[in-house]
């Protein structure tokens, strides 16, 4: 049966790579009105897929956004049942300028593939698509199957509680299996255990009622972006701890059982700056830099604009600025009572020359997976049986919005499976994902559905 799984992966290893290439040349980009039609298009390659590979059932469910891709293939109701979920929706690809090719012209590179989507999230997802063809082909499903891909992830699901909801018959699962995550390397391998929440708000500081004359006004009326600078500012305190009142009240501090089994995972700084292209790191004081990507909450600003910003000079006092402001957060922090604080916080802050506006995006609560639990087991020996060594379990930074909703509605756990690599620019220009980490996703799913069904 592995010989069979083996010799039909080395096989068809060629046009798994070709149709990842065909769909990540479509432009699924969620967040932008334009791309409504290549939406759909995605939508319709991704069904097309799921039946080619053996799904018995596959369906399109329309919501108030984007929709939502279903398949299946049920062996026997007494077997366990697997949820897959990944998202076909990808970020905008801009700055366009900062890629050396086409975002959505998809290119082999030093044995990556560059395209935006390329690891987040449709290289991921369809290792699943593949692993499960794979699975079919050689008569050897050891497990019900069950996929939803989505597409809104990459602007906070807006619509998939309400379809999670009114599809539990349709969902139910003994345990859902996500690759939207990364691994240290393909040296080192690694499972998230975790991964943080999401506070997202934009904010909105308006002076004058106009833009004005910077001579003639300037040093009488407010600036707006001076103002909204010195709030920002004023969020971080000098050890870079964030210093709204009540921000860090419900945070569960990590054990030094914990933070010791974290140091234990490889990590270069100076590697690491180098990749980056900075002299010198920055964050919390009192945490490395694992933990302050894992196990500690942030505020970042992840957008700040405002006034005359094209070519040339324009000596403008503009009458508004803006910024876009960003928390990730570590259990057992929640997402409205930190969306409240940091509201509350910025308006108690803003000066009687401005006033301020604040609208808020999206969220998501974090979410921890026991590693007690048969799925984790599952995966972590499918691991060690492809990599030929057990996963060093660490906390992911990103965030999967949709991980406590499934909770909630399912009442199943989340499996975390990611064959990504942090250095993939995630969400930057020139995104990639390594074809041997495509590749090797592909050999180690199928041993997951195995040790499943065997426990």
């Amino acid at each position: 049966m592995i010989q069979d799984w083996k010799d039909y992966q080395q096989k068809n290893k060629q046009r798994f790579l070709d149709e990842l290439l065909e769909l990540l040349r479509i432009p699924s980009v969620s967040a932008r009105s334009e791309h409504k039609d290549d939406m759909q298009r995605c939508a319709q390659a991704v069904r097309q897929q799921l039946k080619n590979a053996g799904a018995d059932k596959t369906e399109i469910y329309a919501t108030d956004g984007h929709a939502i891709v279903y398949g299946e293939k049920i062996i026997d109701t007494n077997k366990p049942t697997v949820l897959v979920y990944g998202h076909y929706d990808v970020q905008p690809p801009d700055p366009l300028e900062l890629w050396h090719s086409g975002p959505f012209e998809p290119v082999i590179k030093d044995n990556k593939i560059y395209a935006r989507g390329s690891a987040d999230d449709k290289g991921q997802f369809y290792m699943h698509v593949k692993a499960f063809e794979t699975l079919i082909a050689t008569n050897s499903l050891p497990t019900n199957i069950k996929f939803i891909i989505e597409g809104e992830e990459e602007i906070g699901s807006p619509n998939l509680a309400k379809f999670v909801k009114e599809h539990k018959d349709l969902l139910k699962a003994d345990v859902i299996l996500i690759s939207d995550t990364s691994m240290l390397s393909l040296e080192t391998p690694s499972m998230d255990v975790g991964v943080r929440g999401l506070s997202y708000i934009e904010i909105e500081v308006t002076g004058a009622n106009r833009d004005l004359h910077s001579g003639v006004y300037g040093g009488a009326v407010a600036n707006p972006i001076t103002i909204l600078s010195k709030m920002i500012a004023s969020l971080h305190d000098e050890n870079n701890h964030i210093t709204i009142p009540g921000f860090y009240d419900d945070v569960v501090e990590s054990s030094a059982e914990e933070r010791k089994l974290m140091a234990e995972a490889p990590f270069d700084e100076d590697e690491y700056k180098k990749d980056l292209g900075v002299k010198e790191l920055w964050g919390e004081k009192g945490y490395t830099t694992n933990e302050r990507t894992g196990i500690r909450p942030t505020l970042e600003i992840n957008g700040i604009w405002g006034g005359y910003t094209g070519e040339g000079a324009k000596t403008v006092l503009p009458s508004k600025a803006h910024a876009k402001i960003s928390c990730r957060l570590v259990p057992n922090q929640k997402t409205d009572t930190i969306t409240t604080l940091v509201i509350n916080h910025l308006k108690s802050i803003a000066p009687p020359t401005v006033d301020v506006n604040i609208i808020i995006h999206h969220g998501g609560e974090p979410y921890m997976t026991p590693i007690e639990s048969k799925g984790y087991k599952a995966a972590a020996k499918a691991i060690e049986t492809t990599f030929g060594k057990q996963p060093i379990p660490v906390r992911g930074g990103g965030s999967i919005p949709i991980c406590a909703l499934f909770e909630q509605y399912l009442n199943i756990k989340i499996i975390f499976m990611g064959f990504g690599l942090d250095s993939d620019n995630l969400h930057s220009p020139n995104e990639k994902y390594d074809l041997a980490n495509y590749y090797k996703g592909i050999e180690t799913i199928p041993y997951f559905h195995k040790y499943f069904a065997e426990m």
